[in-house]
């Protein structure tokens, strides 16, 4: 019984991973996840799921297998009576909520846009200790005692001097029976890495395009939590001057300025210098803009700021341009002419809606870095 009912089990859960990952395109660009997210698992509606069972009738009612029955009786209950009104033509609205761990969704995630697990460059300063147990030994404490080990020493020795009785089974050990786990200890680096994302709140980023971004940074959050240990997330706002906010700040602060990019890569910079050494940490630059920036010299300073301090400090830098009625898209292309198709380190989406976010998480992931 208990065999079945982990096959049915076993059974559901990959019927509900099959419809997430149906649904998956659906889910990024709607944020149904977003706001139904908890600590470690999110609860998605999903078309009802049925597994088939038995239903058993009343013990009033006679039916097959129960009293007389001649070849063509009618097994239904009570006489037929037509139905009400005209046939619908819409689904019924039955659904399930399931509770799905965030890990399980990245995989999903990972699966469907065919994302490499990050290369970890590794950090040789930052070190942790694991214990491996590798052998047993003669001596050691008690709390390292392999009860198995000493039980199979206890009963040779009992069997070797006939003490064994078959009728009475007791093994008591003695010390000499004792056997314990010995363990070596190793150094791992740690992978801790820090994201720190950046947006354009000036008058031309508008409700939309902030919803764009916050889709977007929630399951780039959702995959790099998988590869990482420890992730550390920093938001930066800008129009012509930059700050850094909360996220709640983050996605719902609107300027009405103009832009000056640099005033944000600066400050990204001064992060990096202060709190996460290169050496130390794997750094994901996200910055999210409409593409306007102030002057071409302005621009000209990212470029510099980019290839001199920023890109040789992070892992990846990734700008995602999302598309605004009031925004040029100048900076894109700006980036495109200047570092060319080829970077290593740099990857750069337009985002022109929600349905492109699925494109966007590809391009940004898909080097694995």
């Amino acid at each position: 019984m208990a065999m079945h009912m982990e096959s049915d089990l076993n059974r559901f859960r990959k019927i509900v991973r099959g419809k997430v990952k149906k649904e998956l395109r659906r889910f990024i660009s709607s944020g149904d996840l977003i706001g139904r997210q908890g600590k470690k698992t999110v609860t998605i509606p999903l078309p009802r799921i049925d597994i088939p069972h038995f239903q058993f009738g009343s013990g009033e009612q006679g039916g097959v297998g129960q009293g007389e029955g001649e070849v063509g009786d009618s097994v239904g209950q009570g006489d037929p009576q037509p139905g009400q009104g005209e046939a619908g033509e819409g689904e019924g609205k039955h659904s399930l909520e399931v509770d799905v761990t965030l890990e399980e969704l990245a995989q999903i995630l990972g699966e469907e846009l065919q994302l490499p697990n990050i290369e970890n460059k590794g950090k040789k300063n930052i070190e942790d200790k694991q214990y491996k147990y590798t052998g047993v030994l003669r001596q050691g404490p008690e709390s390292l005692k392999h009860f198995k080990r000493t039980y199979k020493e206890a009963l040779k020795r009992a069997i070797s001097t006939g003490s064994y009785d078959l009728d009475n089974p007791i093994i008591i050990p003695i010390k000499e029976d004792k056997r314990f786990r010995s363990y070596k200890v190793t150094n791992l680096p740690v992978a801790n890495a820090v994201i720190v994302y950046m947006m354009d709140v000036s008058g031309s980023m508008g409700d939309e395009q902030k919803e764009i971004v916050r889709l977007t940074s929630f399951w780039l959050d959702t995959w790099l939590s998988t590869q990482y240990e420890g992730l550390e997330r920093r938001y930066i706002i800008h129009d012509a001057t930059a700050r850094e906010v909360d996220q709640n700040t983050f996605y719902r602060t609107k300027e009405s300025g103009g832009t000056l990019i640099s005033s944000a890569y600066r400050l990204a910079l001064k992060l990096i210098e202060d709190h996460y050494p290169a050496s130390e940490w794997n750094i994901y630059l996200f910055h999210f803009s409409d593409g306007d920036n102030w002057s071409g010299n302005d621009t000209a300073e990212c470029m510099k700021l980019l290839e001199t301090t920023l890109l040789p400090a992070s892992n990846l830098f990734c700008y995602g341009q999302v598309e605004s009625r009031y925004g040029s898209g100048q900076f894109l292309r700006d980036l495109q002419k200047h570092f060319g198709e080829n970077s290593n380190k740099i990857t750069l989406a337009q985002i022109k809606d929600r349905e492109a976010i699925v494109d966007a998480i590809k391009v940004f992931l898909g080097k694995g870095k």
